[in-house]
């Protein structure tokens, strides 16, 4: 069994159905921006909340 119940046979029928809507170029620049997405999101989550008034008088 797959995740959730889904097959691994049914995981490789959509994702080749995606690669065909939207195109190897589109998912790599969809990838990218989900990469870029996270890491500003764990960027975000490190910083320490005191130091965004630093810039205040």
């Amino acid at each position: 069994m797959g995740i959730g119940g889904i097959s691994i046979g049914s995981l490789l029928l959509i994702f080749l159905i995606v690669l065909l809507l939207f195109g190897t170029k589109k998912l790599r620049d969809i990838g990218e921006d989900l990469g870029a997405a996270v890491r500003s999101f764990r960027k975000g989550l490190q910083e320490d909340p005191n130091d965004t008034h630093k810039n205040s008088p």
